[in-house]
């Protein structure tokens, strides 16, 4: 395509691209997602570097989140773990395309350097160092299932492109979550207490209605904060000019559980307990808490309690435990354990 030969052409004449343009590109070219990392490991094999967007710049670099002693205690680590070389690289990836979780256990383990790397250029954006770290490890779980050793790249290149997207993307979220306008913020907490007294005291939640008179807001600013459309629809309403169906018709009883979904939550949670076996018993009990398996999920600090530990070497375990169900689980063991 002579749009991604004039991008090469550039980029070997810069040094330099960024992921905007590269993104752009793919969307001119209809590229998928497995040909866009591809051309992003070409372009790093040539020697370009491939810089985050403007808006995701990295800012400048603050204190590391949590006592350094504990990032050492984490360094040190992963550090058992040797480097590999290209050969043992292609090695593992044949037996990871077989099936075999030791090696894919294998692969992440020895690259976890790669991602402490990559997270190191984006701390200052909001986000806890390791929560970054722990967003880079899933990306880089990402990598190592698509990697595909015939095409000749080394995997470090293929895989930081699976990091830094995963990084970005927890950046970009954390951003979106966080910048809501204080009188917003103030605004729904107001509402927030009301509708716990009203709910005590009407023995049912309240409308919106009431949750109006309640706080003295305009049920317009009440809809507002509680992320309702201001359009409102009546349920009795006719569907149409000619027809004899009300849009109250067209809803599923969302009080009545779906067959197939019950099902398949009860899988994917025999498939989360029998991946738990595998794991020692601390981390074992860290994933349970963290996620609520045998009750409410609990904050770092309250699994630290219990356990003696501090809330960042529980962080540090509780990355480790979700790398190794990676292997069993796949790059969405997250939201296995959330459903």
């Amino acid at each position: 395509m002579p749009e991604i030969t004039e991008l090469l052409e550039e980029c070997e004449e810069h040094g330099f691209v960024d992921t905007r343009a590269l993104e752009s590109l793919a969307e001119t070219n209809d590229l998928d997602e497995d040909a866009l990392v591809e051309l992003t490991a070409a372009l790093e094999e040539r020697g370009v570097e491939i810089r985050a967007e403007p808006d995701q710049q990295v800012l400048e670099a603050g204190p590391v989140r949590g006592s350094a002693d504990s990032l050492q205690l984490f360094l040190h680590e992963i550090g058992r773990y040797p480097l590999l070389g290209a050969a043992e690289e292609v090695t593992l990836a044949k037996r990871i395309e077989r099936g075999d979780a030791a090696a894919k256990e294998r692969m992440i383990n020895s690259n976890l350097r790669l991602v402490i790397s990559i997270a190191k250029r984006y701390r200052g954006n909001g986000v806890p160092f390791l929560d970054l770290i722990q967003d880079g490890t899933i990306g880089l779980t990402r990598a190592v299932e698509k990697f595909d050793w015939r095409k000749g790249f080394k995997f470090s290149t293929y895989a930081t492109w699976w990091i830094r997207q995963a990084v970005q993307r927890s950046i970009s979220a954390q951003s979106r979550t966080i910048r809501v306008p204080t009188h917003v913020h103030e605004r729904r907490q107001t509402i927030g207490r009301a509708a716990r007294k009203l709910e005590v005291e009407l023995g049912r939640p309240p409308t919106h209605e009431e949750l109006a008179a309640a706080t003295g807001l305009s049920l317009k600013h009440v809809d507002e904060a509680q992320g309702v459309p201001e359009a409102r629809v009546s349920l009795n309403q006719k569907v149409g000019t000619d027809s004899d169906s009300e849009y109250g018709d067209l809803f599923a009883d969302e009080a009545a559980d779906d067959p197939g979904d019950l099902a398949e939550e009860a899988l994917r949670r025999q498939a989360v307990r029998l991946a738990l076996l595998d794991l020692p018993d601390r981390e074992r009990r860290i994933v349970e808490l963290r996620f609520g398996l045998d009750g409410e999920p609990q904050p770092l600090e309250t699994i630290g309690a219990e356990l003696g530990l501090t809330r960042e070497r529980i962080r540090q375990l509780e990355i480790k435990a979700l790398a190794k169900l990676a292997t069993s689980l796949g790059h969405d063991a997250e939201l296995a354990l959330a459903a």
